[in-house]
């Protein structure tokens, strides 16, 4: 499927509302298991999700549309959210989200990006140049990638608990 703009758009204002019907007011197991060592709780996803709105994708559309691949984007670091998230209550966090995300939909509309402005190239970092229509297609599946992380970590709580019914649910099986 092509990255299509006005397809994108909804997927990205969905996010926080997706979020808050899964984990707003459930139970703290729910929200800080993990898959084991070194993996994410759906609370680290979040707070990952609130500095991407910070630092990564309105900001990297805006270098992009000032400086081309004149100038590199700035690194982003994926893992930040763990000291700025740590002692707030996920409410917060959701909120937080869903303020930054309706406030950077809103910054990426009021831009009034033509087809030229999704040709338009950056300076990535680690890849090399990228245009702004995969940096764009990339904030819609990254959202995606998240929302099936939290979920997938959430079923992996049951694991053990669903006994011989593993077998039927990939979700809860490592590497899938």
């Amino acid at each position: 499927m092509e990255f299509r703009f006005d397809d994108a758009v909804p997927v990205l204002r969905r996010t926080p509302a997706v979020l808050h019907a899964l984990l707003s007011e459930a139970p703290q197991p729910w929200t800080t298991g993990t898959e084991g060592p070194g993996t994410w709780t759906p609370f680290d996803v979040v707070g990952h999700l609130i500095h991407g709105e910070r630092a990564d994708w309105m900001p990297r559309v805006e270098h992009i549309l000032r400086h081309g691949d004149a100038v590199t984007l700035p690194v982003f670091d994926r893992e930040a959210m763990f000291e700025a998230s740590r002692g707030l209550p996920l409410a917060t966090l959701l909120d937080t989200f869903a303020q930054l995300r309706t406030d950077s939909v809103n910054r990426l509309i009021a831009l009034g990006l033509t087809d030229a402005d999704l040709a338009r190239q950056g300076r990535h970092p680690e890849f090399g140049i990228v245009t702004l229509r995969q940096h764009l297609a990339t904030w819609v599946a990254h959202d995606l990638t998240h929302i099936s992380q939290i979920v997938r970590v959430m079923a992996r709580q049951y694991a053990a608990a669903v006994g011989p019914w593993q077998a039927y649910l990939s979700i809860l099986r490592t590497g899938r």
